[in-house]
């Protein structure tokens, strides 16, 4: 029997894989990332254009793994409770620095920007929130 957790984190790992093919519309159509690249020196480029595609490997990453080993993912063990440590860390780190770090004034002010923005941020909820409800899943289970 299918559990609601289970329609979360199928959602979340939708969610992320969407995240990561969206990447580089936001970055290039939203942000104008790579005109604000061009100003920094050549190394410092490749680092941030680097650390760009760790972002966007890690979320596409996440995303498949939870998808294709969902059951493994929600039987409660110690592996299973490290990856979701790792996934709900990495968004809940991801929720506080955009709230700290990244202010969305910034951001086109047309309405299609806008939504988007809040979808953004609703499916980092999502995916935080849903990761924190596996790691009490494993928690209550394992203790």
């Amino acid at each position: 029997m299918k559990t609601t957790l289970y329609y979360v984190l199928i959602a979340a790992g939708i969610g992320q894989i969407f995240t990561a093919l969206i990447y580089p519309y936001i970055r290039h159509k939203v942000f104008d990332w790579y005109n604000d690249i061009k100003q920094l020196k050549p190394l410092n480029q490749e680092i941030a254009k680097t650390y760009g595609h760790y972002i966007q490997g890690l979320n596409f990453s996440f995303g498949l793994l939870t998808i294709l080993l969902i059951d493994p993912l929600l039987t409660p063990s110690l592996l299973s409770l490290g990856i979701s440590l790792i996934i709900g860390s990495y968004w809940i780190g991801k929720i506080i620095t955009q709230i700290a770090y990244y202010p969305m004034y910034n951001i086109p002010q047309t309405k299609l920007f806008k939504i988007g923005s809040y979808g953004m941020n609703g499916l980092f909820i999502l995916f935080a929130l849903g990761y924190i409800a596996l790691i009490i899943h494993h928690l209550m289970q394992l203790l």
